[in-house]
């Protein structure tokens, strides 16, 4: 089983991540940060990846090491129930339409981390969600999940919907790189040997 539990406790944040690479899209996150719960719910549904997340961290000084935190335990859960990733995919990419936005997501699960952000958010804030931690997010997940990740809005007018077509883009992206491949199941998918 493609599964993975990451605990991280420090002086900000107190963090639990379990995952599933083979599961259905549950999830069940709780953070405290409402709209940042909404998208990780998101992130569960369309990659097919079930996802735990519990956190609890310095709210009362911002949102800032919750969301930053939160990425970076995911991203080890990921790279930990990726083991050697014999037999995957390993790339993934995804066009995705939400309403007035239209959001490219394409990734490699390389194990050379890379982050390309061309997503600017029109407003500083979605409600009392901080916009700039969008990107803090997906820096983290590619930094320790061992992921480049391009992330490019061509279109979007209202920030929330362009926060989400980023976050159900990457989904997609993701289901498809963690998938199986069924004509190479039991190779690592690298002339190297390795990744």
């Amino acid at each position: 089983m493609r599964s993975a539990k990451i605990t991280r406790k420090t002086a900000e944040t107190d963090i639990s991540v379990e995952i599933n690479l083979d599961g259905t899209g549950a999830y069940d996150n709780e953070t405290g940060i409402g709209f940042f719960d909404h998208m990780l719910d998101q992130l569960a549904r369309h990659s097919l990846i079930d996802m735990k997340v519990r956190c609890k961290g310095d709210l009362h000084i911002d949102d800032h090491h919750s969301v930053e935190d939160v990425g970076i335990a995911l991203g080890q859960a990921l790279a930990q129930a990726l083991g050697d990733k014999k037999g995957i995919r390993r790339y993934g990419a995804c066009l995705l339409p939400m309403d007035d936005a239209l959001v490219r997501a394409a990734l490699d699960l390389s194990a050379r981390p890379y982050l390309v952000w061309n997503l600017e958010l029109p407003t500083p804030k979605i409600g009392t969600f901080d916009c700039e931690l969008v990107r803090e997010f997906f820096q983290a997940l590619s930094t320790h999940g061992g992921i480049t990740l391009h992330v490019d809005c061509l279109h979007g007018i209202n920030s929330h919907h362009i926060a989400e077509a980023a976050f159900k883009s990457v989904a997609r992206a993701l289901r498809e790189a963690v998938e199986t491949d069924p004509r190479k199941a039991d190779a690592i998918p690298s002339t190297k040997g390795a990744l």
